[in-house]
């Protein structure tokens, strides 16, 4: 099973003068959507593919970022 580093993605955004709430609006959902989507680890492929647009990620970033590992 997978998760999504979102301290990564914090700071990515941070790096990119954005914060998670501004990803939210990049993405066009409620910012209660969005973080209940990192929460459960259910982000849409479609936000990932919008994320890594806005932030500009590599593809090695985008695997780091949402594919990390899940530690049991």
């Amino acid at each position: 099973m997978y998760c999504i580093d979102k301290e990564k993605l914090k700071a990515k955004a941070k790096e990119k003068n954005t914060s998670l709430d501004g990803l939210a609006v990049d993405l066009g959902i409620d910012r209660t959507t969005f973080y209940r989507r990192l929460r459960t680890n259910k982000l849409l492929v479609k936000d990932v593919h919008k994320i890594a647009e806005v932030l500009n990620l590599s593809a090695a970033e985008v695997v780091e970022i949402f594919l990390c590992p899940l530690v049991a």
